[in-house]
């Protein structure tokens, strides 16, 4: 359902959300989920901004689902948006002052693993985050020598609650999408999926003392995996395409939450 616009404060009052979601592209559609939801515009929530991208809703929701009390973030802000790294994670430190304890990020992703295929789900088990000048330069953090991806982020009680596919995703700035030799170079790095968000804000979460897990949308194929050329347009359809399926597998985990 749409939420009833109110102010930032209002956010404050009465039982603190539980747990805190970020949707990601094509994938704002799940906070229509929620139950007597309150909704405040990012523009109107301080240390935020206006969200850019087509199929971001730019919104914050507070409301119940499946009898549990969540916050969920509809949008993200990315950083090839002009948006500094602090602006970018802030949502993980306004779910944490809000007194989420679980904080779980959704993304779309392009597949990199041959058996991930547009319309897949991924619970992440790793990352690797590639945002950060000449990542590539060390061997252990790109699994050249042995797959090392930072696994203590990554709640194994979450992971275990969802039914799906894992595997470890990259971060990378955006906002073009990847030639097909970073595509191979990653590869060579393990990674299984590629996307423009998640990692930063799932470190900051970990940081926090959050539990956390994350899931990636594979809504394409990775370049020059498949035929024809990526397109936003295609990642949103493919979004809105697996809705149901995601809503499944979120709803499932927020009912074995104790």
């Amino acid at each position: 359902m749409k939420g009833r616009i109110i102010e930032f404060d209002d956010f404050k009052s009465g039982p603190p959300a539980r747990v805190a979601l970020i949707l990601g592209s094509g994938l704002s559609g799940v906070a229509d989920c929620l139950t007597d939801a309150i909704e405040l515009p990012f523009a109107r929530v301080p240390g935020l901004g206006v969200s850019s991208v087509a199929g971001h809703r730019g919104a914050l929701l507070k409301g119940r689902w499946v009898g549990v009390s969540v916050l969920v973030f509809a949008g993200r802000l990315h950083y090839y948006e002009g948006h500094a790294w602090d602006r970018v994670v802030q949502p993980v430190r306004i779910a944490h002052e809000l007194g989420a304890t679980v904080f779980i990020a959704t993304n779309a992703a392009g597949g990199i693993r041959d058996d991930l295929q547009p319309g897949d789900l991924m619970a992440l088990r790793g990352h690797l985050d590639a945002t950060r000048a000449n990542w590539w330069r060390d061997r252990a953090a790109c699994g050249l020598a042995k797959p090392a991806t930072p696994q203590a982020a990554y709640s194994p009680r979450l992971l275990d609650a969802l039914p799906l596919p894992r595997g470890v995703y990259a971060q990378l700035t955006g906002p073009s999408y990847e030639t097909p030799a970073e595509i191979r170079a990653l590869r060579a790095c393990g990674i299984d999926a590629v996307g423009m968000s998640t990692v930063r804000e799932i470190e900051i979460a970990h940081q926090l003392g959050m539990e956390c897990a994350a899931i990636s949308c594979i809504t394409n194929q990775a370049a020059g995996l498949g035929s024809g050329v990526i397109c936003h347009d295609e990642v949103l359809e493919t979004g809105r395409r697996v809705k149901s399926r995601l809503i499944e597998v979120l709803e499932s985990l927020l009912r074995q939450l104790d």
